[in-house]
C-alpha cells in the first residue's frame, strides 16, 4: 500500500497597511489555496523574507509607510528571491518604467478575486 502525503500549501505574504483590505487580500488567497501571512509594512515584509525561507508568492500594496513602497519591495524580491511570485497592486499609483521587476504583475485596486486567480494562474505558466 503506497502512502500519499499531501504536499503543503503555497505560502503567500500580504504587505498592506489597511486592514481591511489586507484581510479582503488574504481571503482571496486562503480561497485560492495559499497559506497566508500578514504584514502592515512593505519593511516588515522585507524583515520577514530575510529571517524565513518557504514563501511563494509576495501580493503587495504600493503606498505604505515605512523607508519602502511596494515597488521597491517588488524590486528587492525578484533581486534576492528570483523564486518568489510577485503582485503588486494599488488605487492610487500606477506603474512607471522601472518600477515592476519584468515577472512582477500589477493589479489596479479594487480588484476581484477572479482577477487575482487569473493574475496567479499566469505566474505560474510564466
Amino acid at each position: 500500500m503506497e502512502l500519499h502525503t499531501a504536499s503543503p500549501p503555497a505560502v503567500a505574504l500580504v504587505a498592506e497597511d489597511e486592514f481591511i483590505l489586507r484581510m479582503e487580500a488574504a481571503d482571496t488567497l486562503a480561497d485560492a489555496g495559499f497559506k497566508v501571512l500578514e504584514v502592515a509594512t512593505a519593511d516588515a515584509a522585507l524583515r520577514y523574507l530575510q529571517e524565513k525561507d518557504g514563501v511563494d508568492l509576495l501580493f503587495t500594496d504600493v503606498n505604505m509607510p515605512g523607508d519602502l513602497n511596494g515597488f521597491d519591495l517588488a524590486r528587492e524580491v525578484a533581486a534576492r528571491w528570483p523564486e518568489i511570485l510577485i503582485v503588486v497592486c494599488s488605487g492610487a499609483t500606477k506603474p512607471g518604467p522601472g518600477d515592476l521587476p519584468a515577472k512582477a504583475r500589477f493589479i489596479d485596486k479594487p480588484y476581484s478575486s477572479g482577477l487575482v486567480e487569473q493574475v496567479l494562474r499566469e505566474l505560474r505558466t510564466a
